[in-house]
């Protein structure tokens, strides 16, 4: 082996072994290469330019806008109680905020350090609080098994290793090295998305959790996603093959949920 290719592996290897952070609730160990403070904090400057940019409608003193506030601030007390709760409390340093935009989007997100948007054109698919209980709930859980990071760390290793295969075929034709870079992107994207669909399933766990905590019913979630699914009918668009989605299908998705709320249940008080 070159010297070249050695360093390569030798870096990717030690990078992964010294850099592991695990998550809340399902103790799984995730790669973090990156600095999550600076993440957190490039994500506060972003949310500010969204909701300062002239294009951006952010809806204000609305029932809408009150329900949104109202399952936010929930969510993330129920957060800050498991947190501390199982020993995570020190690790944590949100300065959450909720808002509500005008977009017929159905989508929601929230970013690293707590900052969170919910599109009006979700709100008919969430149909009541305790249906956006269960998207706020699922989209902060992807902020704190810092998913953001854990991706970030997967794309810096996936970029090294194809710094390696392109050393190590340094001396072939041009062909083969197009042929085997090409494999190792395609092969590289797959394994990638594949830990999306790992996120996305390890959010959907602890999110049951957060709105069982927070004081909806975890059973909730079956209804939302069963509208999920029929809304993206309703829409025209075909999904693509599991194997290449970020998401888990509709129906896995629900499968995987009823047999997740055993475990929610446990946190939930009416």
């Amino acid at each position: 082996m070159k010297p070249m290719i050695k360093r390569v592996c030798w870096l990717l290897i030690f990078g992964i072994a010294m850099s592991c952070a695990t998550v809340p609730l399902t103790g799984r160990k995730q790669l973090s290469l990156v600095n999550e403070t600076e993440i957190q904090q490039q994500a506060a400057l972003a949310y500010r330019d969204l909701l300062g940019d002239s294009k951006t409608k952010v809806v204000k003193g609305t029932s809408d806008a009150q329900l949104v506030q109202r399952v936010g601030k929930n969510i993330a007390g129920a957060v800050t109680r498991f947190l501390q709760e199982n020993g995570y409390g020190n690790q944590y340093d949100f300065n959450w905020e909720f808002n509500l935009i005008k977009d017929d989007q159905i989508n929601a997100w929230c970013m690293p350090g707590g900052k969170v948007a919910v599109y009006t054109g979700i709100l008919p698919v969430t149909k009541n609080e305790a249906g956006l209980a269960t998207v706020m709930g699922h989209e902060v859980a992807h902020a704190i098994a810092k998913h953001s990071a854990e991706r970030m760390s997967q794309s810096i290793i996936a970029q090294a290793g194809g710094v390696a295969v392109d050393v190590a075929t340094a001396e072939k034709s041009n062909t083969t090295r197009a042929v085997l870079n090409t494999a190792y992107g395609l092969g590289g994207q797959l394994a990638l998305l594949s830990y999306s669909r790992n996120q996305e399933s390890e959010a959907d766990r602890l999110g049951l959790v957060f709105m069982a905590m927070a004081g909806y019913n975890p059973n909730e979630a079956v209804g939302f996603w069963e509208r999920m699914a029929q809304a993206k009918q309703s829409q025209g668009g075909g999904a693509p093959p599991e194997f290449l989605s970020t998401h888990p299908s509709d129906a896995r998705r629900i499968n995987n949920i009823q047999r997740l709320i055993p475990e929610a249940m446990g946190y939930y008080k009416k």
